[in-house]
């Protein structure tokens, strides 16, 4: 299947998870999260979930790397939609996030932290195939990012979804995922 075919179909998916469902799944990605071997991040670029799409947790699994890498230093994506690009901005407990006109929720004011600098990246993604390939919002916000980021970044998704064998039409520019984090399992690519 086609990223356009597969988007429409998960979004769907997603949507008709209910808050309880969602809730229990939310759970399970952590329980999951919980058993990767990862070394010790100093920096984590994560996002902020969209409650209108559905969006996993990601607050629980940051909580927990925050507990795991005392000193982390987190930041989260900041978007110019007129360019289709998107800088790391650090972090703390003071940052106050608005919604963006997408409603994206993201931090107002803070230092930008250079891609090269970030050990690990929370993805969004609505699907994923057995490769290690990801389909997401369809800007490709991410892969111009991550093709700016340390070859050594852990690139991690996470996704209610099992994988699909195969997204049909994957590019040149499309980054490969790390680890894949579902509420059953967690899917390891090597790149």
């Amino acid at each position: 299947m086609t990223k356009k075919e597969l988007r429409n179909i998960y979004n769907l998916r997603r949507n008709q998870l209910t808050h309880s469902q969602k809730e229990k799944l939310d759970d399970l990605i952590l329980i999951q999260f919980q058993q990767l071997s990862l070394p010790h991040i100093n920096t984590l670029l994560s996002f902020w979930p969209m409650t209108g799409k559905n969006e996993i947790n990601t607050h629980i699994i940051t909580d927990f790397i925050f507990f795991r890498n005392p000193g982390l230093q987190l930041a989260y994506p900041v978007t110019d939609f007129s360019v289709c690009k998107m800088k790391a901005i650090l972090t703390d407990d003071n940052t106050e996030f608005l919604q963006n006109e997408y409603s994206i929720p993201e931090p107002i004011s803070g230092e930008e932290l250079p891609p090269e600098e970030i050990d690990a990246i929370l993805i969004p993604l609505l699907a994923f195939d057995e490769r290690g390939y990801r389909v997401g919002y369809g800007k490709g916000f991410y892969d111009r990012f991550l093709s700016k980021c340390s070859k050594d970044i852990i690139k991690i998704g996470l996704s209610y979804f099992e994988p699909i064998d195969v997204i049909d039409d994957v590019d040149s520019n499309d980054i490969r995922m790390n680890y894949c984090i579902t509420p059953d399992l967690i899917y390891q690519f090597h790149n």
